[in-house]
């Protein structure tokens, strides 16, 4: 990653060989900025501590919350779900992302599952 040189985003995501598992792609202070592709639906899950955004590069993401609540965001739209807040992204055909994340927050929050990525791994692909 070279920092006086701009990012290309669908560049980077064409490197992501695998759904759900965000690649850390630059910082900006204490935030990753992350790529991903998403298919299916992760897990539900909160990060206790860190509001997490979302912002689609292509695609159609449901964000299912809590309460039986959920959002839909596509191309060119961002949501951020609040600290605390019990979410569970869903995809029915492949989404590109850009996530922008403190660099505490865990890939599940507060789940561990077979698809956690812990952030070394995000890091590697860097």
């Amino acid at each position: 990653m070279d920092l006086l040189e701009p990012n290309r985003v669908r560049e980077e995501l064409a490197a992501v060989s695998e759904h759900w598992t965000p690649r850390v792609v630059g910082r900006v202070n204490d935030q990753y900025v992350k790529v991903a592709k998403l298919l299916g639906e992760l897990v539900w899950h909160a990060h206790e501590n860190e509001d997490e955004m979302f912002l689609i590069v292509y695609g159609d993401l449901r964000i299912q919350l809590e309460g039986d609540r959920e959002v839909r965001i596509q191309a060119g739209e961002f949501f951020v779900v609040p600290r605390g807040v019990r979410h569970n992204p869903v995809a029915a055909e492949e989404v590109g992302i850009i996530l922008i994340e403190s660099v505490t927050t865990a890939h599940t929050g507060d789940v561990v599952v077979e698809g956690t990525v812990p952030i070394e791994r995000q890091l590697r692909s860097a």
